[in-house]
């Protein structure tokens, strides 16, 4: 990536080059904005851009001497979560130019770690059905996914390195698999949902993207307020389970054959299943 422009380097090279001074945040900042006014009026990926006060927070950051494990990265956040300073319209017409009180936790802790909010990101209506304006950015005669939409094209177009969105079903897999990017569904409740608007409060989860696993790793630090490790491979492969539900027969059998190549939709057998263990507290969430 030698003399690649900012706004295509991952992450993690930026937080590196940030602290180490060969690079400043300002930069950065300013190199995703330019990326952001050439392809936004195509991919329309955001529905509030602050990139005034995203560079003023940038000379800050340059001048401060502020640590953190994000120091200077950008990064989106999808529509649905509450910000002050910024218009917060949960992708609906109802609320144009709401401004809560506060700002979600997933805005703080990126911003507490030094990220660089450069805006929010499209969603659809309430993180629901109907979408918004966003086109995927391979081709935007296609779908980029939902709901968060405008996360994933942004990361996948080099807008922003990282970008957050929400899950209720499959609104962060989705639009990154659409969209070609890394989509990290954690663990119910691990990150904080505090000032995520509700879609379904049981299952809604906060949710990262971003175009490798190393730079995931390096965000879930930031979004968890703990030390970054970056990630390893494991010494042996992992075990993995599957929850078939009371709907598994109606899985058509092409679909049932990509999950379980060799057998039929109906056809799972007992060599591949494997005992719950008596006990899971030794368990890691991710």
């Amino acid at each position: 990536m030698a003399n690649a422009e900012p706004y295509r380097l991952p992450a993690t090279t930026l937080a590196r080059l940030i602290e180490g001074g060969e690079i400043t945040a300002e930069a950065v900042v300013r190199s995703c904005l330019d990326r952001i006014a050439e392809r936004e009026p195509v991919v329309r990926a955001w529905a509030h851009i602050a990139g005034e006060a995203a560079l003023a927070a940038a000379r800050a950051c340059d001048t401060g001497g502020k640590k953190g494990v994000l120091k200077g990265v950008p990064f989106g956040i999808k529509d649905i979560f509450d910000t002050a300073d910024m218009p917060t319209g949960y992708g609906s017409p109802i609320y144009t130019g709401c401004r809560p009180n506060f700002s979600a936790s997933a805005v703080s802790l990126p911003r507490a770690a030094g990220g660089m909010l450069l805006g929010k990101t499209v969603t659809t209506e309430f993180a629901n059905r109907h979408p918004g304006p966003t086109g995927n950015p391979h081709n935007l005669a296609h779908t980029p996914g939902g709901s968060s939409s405008g996360s994933a094209a942004a990361v996948a177009d080099f807008m922003v390195p990282l970008a957050i969105g929400t899950q209720t079903g499959g609104s962060v897999i989705r639009p990154a698999a659409y969209c070609g990017v890394v989509g990290f569904k954690a663990s119910f409740g691990l990150f904080p949902p505090a000032g995520m608007h509700v879609n379904t409060e049981s299952l809604d989860t906060v949710g990262i993207m971003a175009r490798s696993v190393a730079d995931i790793a390096l965000f879930r630090a930031a979004l968890m307020a703990i030390p970054h490790e970056p990630p390893t491979m494991p010494d042996r492969p992992p075990r993995l389970a599957l929850c078939r539900t009371p709907h598994w027969d109606e899985a058509q059998p092409r679909r049932a054959a990509a999950i379980f190549p060799r057998f039929s939709a109906g056809t799972v057998p007992s060599r591949r299943r494997a005992a719950t263990p008596p006990n899971c507290t030794g368990t890691r969430r991710y």
